[in-house]
């Protein structure tokens, strides 16, 4: 209700943006993105979930008033109507009176692609088109592209206590302000591509002191002011701490730093109410840039990055793209299972593994079964084979060899 409090009745106001880039600009406003209230009647509100992305088709209205202000007004003052329309009170914000709405998923944002069935023989040659584009994009690292193959297909399926089963962080090693500069940017280039949600955030010592990265409700305003860490769901977030210099985190630091180990970690935001916090789940894709183990942000998987060489790639074809974003978006939604056979050589495997090296543990343990579940679904399989096992394990020999 436009109070702030539950309404009794069966319409329910919510707040939604119209954008004409996905591709968030950490931006505190962005005045083409223009508040709305939405007003949907007789649907359960269970339907409607924070951080979820819904397409609404209704009635719009709006204050005539500041229509005719605007009319009335030159062209030199139109940003001061952009700036009255940015910072609306309640009571002027317009009004959609919706008709219908449905919660859009990743293959939603596919243009004008057809359903496909994602069987085996097409999903492999589009795998194999994908990775040696990424393995060009990293310059001739296949091992890296291999890992950040798996980690674009990695998703929360299932929550066990604190645990977001199916995330798969990412930390590329060995980088600098430089090297970012080149493969950072082409990756980011690459991602904008594929993805329909892709973030970049730099890890600067100012940003860190100044950014507000959670959610925090505005009493004044009735409001909740959106942080930069409120990310739709199947977001992908790359963090440049090759940017970090030495120096001192005030309390938004520290609150910053807790907030994005919390992120990677658990999968969850906390968001800032003034006089309690409350965690909310969320599903984002997280890779971090640096020169050695991050600290800030410890992730799943740390890949010391190995480029061979700096020769640009060129700009794929617009079919290949479209084939590669319905790929990315077909099979990270695949079921996955282990057969019995196949379960007892996993298990027999992480008991050798357990007794050459005691270090291993069962976050190690998780990650090559999460890693395992990723390689079948990037080769369109529902089940684990032996092959795909072994290549888990052969994967992991050859990242262990570049962290000695």
């Amino acid at each position: 209700r436009e109070d702030g409090l539950p309404s009794p009745s069966q319409s329910r106001d919510t707040k939604t943006t119209s954008s004409s880039s996905i591709t968030s600009t950490f931006q505190s406003v962005d005045k083409d993105n223009l508040p709305c209230l939405v007003k949907i009647y007789d649907s359960p509100e269970s339907e409607l979930k924070l951080n979820d992305v819904f397409e609404f088709i209704g009635v719009l209205t709006f204050d005539s008033e500041l229509a005719v202000e605007k009319d009335d007004n030159d062209e030199l003052s139109n940003s001061f109507y952009d700036d009255a329309l940015v910072h609306l009170p309640p009571n002027k914000v317009p009004r959609l009176h919706c008709l219908i709405h449905r919660k859009l998923a990743v293959q939603d944002f596919l243009p004008d692609s057809p359903i496909i069935e994602p069987k085996p023989h097409l999903v492999k040659e589009t795998r194999e088109a994908l990775f040696r584009h990424l393995t060009a994009v990293l310059g001739n690292d296949e091992v890296a592209a291999h890992f950040v193959l798996l980690h674009l297909l990695s998703k929360v399926h299932a929550r066990v206590d604190d645990v977001a089963v199916g995330k798969l962080s990412l930390n590329l090693t060995g980088l600098n302000k430089e090297s970012v500069s080149v493969f950072g940017t082409r990756l980011s280039d690459t991602f904008k591509n594929l993805l329909p949600f892709t973030n970049c955030m730099p890890l600067t010592l100012e940003y860190l002191n100044t950014a507000s990265l959670a959610p925090k409700k505005d009493y004044q305003a009735n409001r909740l002011v959106p942080g930069v860490l409120q990310l739709p769901e199947g977001s992908h977030l790359m963090l440049d701490e090759t940017r970090l210099e030495s120096g001192s985190l005030n309390s938004t630091g520290i609150e910053n730093t807790k907030l994005l180990k919390n992120l990677i970690e658990f999968q969850k935001v906390e968001y800032d109410f003034q006089y309690y916090k409350v965690e909310m789940a969320t599903d984002v894709q997280l890779l971090i840039f640096s020169e050695g183990k991050s600290n800030i942000v410890p992730a799943d998987v740390i890949v010391p990055f190995q480029p061979s060489c700096l020769e640009s790639t060129e700009m794929p074809v617009a079919e290949a793209l479209e084939a590669w974003r319905w790929y990315l978006a077909t099979v990270r939604s695949l079921p996955h299972s282990i057969g019995s056979e196949i379960q007892k050589v996993v298990e027999d495997d992480l008991v050798a593994a357990r007794q050459m090296d005691r270090s291993l543990g069962s976050r190690d343990f998780s990650r090559w079964l999460t890693m395992a579940r990723l390689i079948s679904s990037s080769f369109g399989e529902t089940s684990l084979s032996k092959e795909h096992w072994e290549m888990v394990k052969e994967m992991e020999r050859l990242r262990r060899e570049r962290l000695k």
